[in-house]
């Protein structure tokens, strides 16, 4: 991420977006389950309030130095891995909820996303639920991401790609500047 992004991100007003709008809106009506999984949690505004809402949460994140200041700051309350979300390192069926917001246009590719979504299907568990957030192309996100990898979704196709990962009940919808989907593993 470029400095502005960086520092926007882990900015308190980014903090409190997030828990009043953005992960209520993204969640609303969701049942993820006991055990769940994060791909990409940043500097972590939605993994605080993730922790607080479900029973047991594991975070993975690509970004070494991300990964241990959310050791450092979160301690025993979230499990977080250092990976990546197109190559989860753990086991086939091993999380009842999969969540990821606002990190998918980072993927830096159409390609590595579809990846992303096959890894989030492979380590649900029957019936567990995909869900999360990303913003949409909008000139103002356009200028935020200069220097940045943006690979923006398609809420029109987003569906056909999560099925394509093996989803049902696949539901993608917008609201300005922002989309949510859900899916879930047959």
């Amino acid at each position: 991420m470029n400095t502005i992004h960086n520092r926007l991100c882990r900015s308190n007003w980014w903090h409190r977006v997030v828990g009043e709008r953005l992960l209520p809106w993204a969640l609303r009506d969701v049942d993820l389950g006991d055990e769940v999984l994060e791909i990409g949690p940043g500097f972590g505004a939605t993994t605080r309030r993730l922790a607080r809402r479900v029973p047991a949460l594991t975070a993975v994140e690509i970004d070494p130095a991300l990964a241990a200041r959310l050791r450092r700051e979160l301690g025993g309350d979230v499990r977080v891995v250092e990976g990546d979300g197109s190559d989860l390192p753990f086991p086939d069926g091993a999380f009842t909820g999969v969540v990821c917001f606002t990190m998918l246009h980072h993927v830096p590719s159409a390609r590595r996303q579809d990846m992303l979504f096959a890894q989030a299907h492979r380590v649900l568990a029957p019936g567990g639920t995909f869900a999360g957030s990303d913003s949409t192309v909008s000139r103002s996100f356009r200028l935020l991401h200069v220097g940045d990898t943006m690979v923006p979704l398609d809420p029109a196709t987003l569906g056909d790609r999560l099925a394509a990962a093996g989803f049902v009940d696949v539901a993608v919808s917008t609201a300005g500047r922002s989309l949510r989907f859900r899916a879930r593993k047959p």
